[in-house]
């Protein structure tokens, strides 16, 4: 981590914070709270204002981005931020690598496609990932064999205790399966400004995961693309996961665990239909949302509340259900699957 500099000098942008506002809008579960103040910045010059006119320690507040990866359980009370750093620029070209730079508030899949309309590869296989760019590197985004961390650089976050923009590299991150600094490390210490990405110009396709193979056949794709490659995924996606415009949700609500090899074993002669990964470490990654199916979860609902029909990997909010419902379904769930098959099960969404 680098500190860059003492990047500004605090102007009078009159930042406005609003009182007791509903942060319905604001997350893909469409959880209806409200935040005792809420306030937006564009760059980091807004941000420390923000953070200077409040006066409260970095624990009272809140950052939003796309909302797509939190379950809002009580009325939150202290400062949300909503994150509407935008921009995408090159900041670097040669040969093999383009690095871009990218507004921790832009869009996530716009900027997929944004890749794609410009024939930059590396992130077709996370298309329609919901969210904001500013939360890939913190839980390193990944679908279809492919995480963040495999296209990922840099990128500058502001520090609450330093009062400094700060350069985090690859290294610095310590990416893990949907885990980095920023949620255990540095949870609470950091807003992450923009990210760049060093993508490539000559593709290496990734095929091989999930249904993708199977989709492009069925696309009747001659000749591999990443615009191909991107459309497999998304249609596989769209049948797959509800949308939260329509179903409020947060895609993926638990983590596929990691076993051992042998723990595998055992399991695998007690369910023969079990569905497990190898992993470069010898470890078995297992299919959450086949051990959720198979404790008879998948389709159930209570009230609003519910697991998807299609994915019981995905609770959903079928128009009126608290965050604490979510919640409390999503205990029963991973209390059944540890007792059928002694599987910890974890939380991918940050409950709030």
């Amino acid at each position: 981590m680098t500190v860059v500099t003492n990047f500004c000098k605090i102007a009078n942008l009159q930042m406005k914070i609003e009182q007791n506002i509903s942060l319905k809008s604001f997350n893909t579960f469409g959880i209806d709270v409200l935040a005792k103040e809420f306030a937006r910045f564009s760059n980091a010059d807004e941000l420390a204002e923000l953070l200077t006119t409040n006066h409260k320690p970095p624990t009272t507040n809140f950052i939003l981005g796309g909302g797509s990866n939190i379950l809002l359980t009580k009325d939150y009370d202290g400062l949300a931020m909503k994150n509407e750093v935008k921009g995408i620029q090159v900041v670097n070209e040669d040969a093999h690598h383009i690095d871009v730079r990218v507004g921790a508030g832009e869009n996530w899949h716009q900027f997929v496609m944004h890749c794609i309309q410009h024939n930059w590869a590396g992130v077709e296989n996370l298309s329609l990932i919901p969210g904001n760019v500013g939360a890939s590197p913190m839980q390193n985004i990944g679908a279809y064999g492919a995480e963040i961390k495999d296209v990922f650089y840099s990128l500058e976050a502001y520090s609450y205790t330093d009062k400094k923009v700060c350069t985090f590299t690859l290294n610095d991150c310590e990416f893990g399966y949907r885990e980095s600094v920023f949620k255990r490390k540095y949870k609470n210490q950091f807003v992450i400004l923009n990210v760049t990405y060093r993508l490539n110009k000559q593709p290496k396709f990734n095929t091989s995961y999930g249904a993708i193979e199977q989709e492009l056949e069925k696309m009747g794709v001659k000749e591999l693309s990443i615009q191909a490659i991107s459309q497999a995924v998304i249609n596989i996606r769209s049948s797959k996961l509800p949308d939260p415009k329509v179903i409020g949700n947060a895609g993926s609500f638990f983590k596929n665990p990691e076993i051992s090899n042998a723990q595998f074993s055992i399991l695998n002669a007690q369910f023969p239909g079990i569905v497990g990964y190898n992993l470069p470490n010898g470890n078995i990654k297992l299919a959450a949302g086949w051990l959720i199916e198979q404790c008879g979860w998948k389709g159930y609902r209570k009230g609003d509340a519910g697991c998807h029909t299609q994915q019981a990997l995905v609770l959903v909010n079928y128009g009126a259900a608290k965050g604490s419902d979510i919640y409390n379904l999503s205990e029963e769930i991973l209390q059944s699957v540890k007792e059928k098959f002694g599987v910890n099960l974890e939380r991918e969404v940050n409950i709030i």
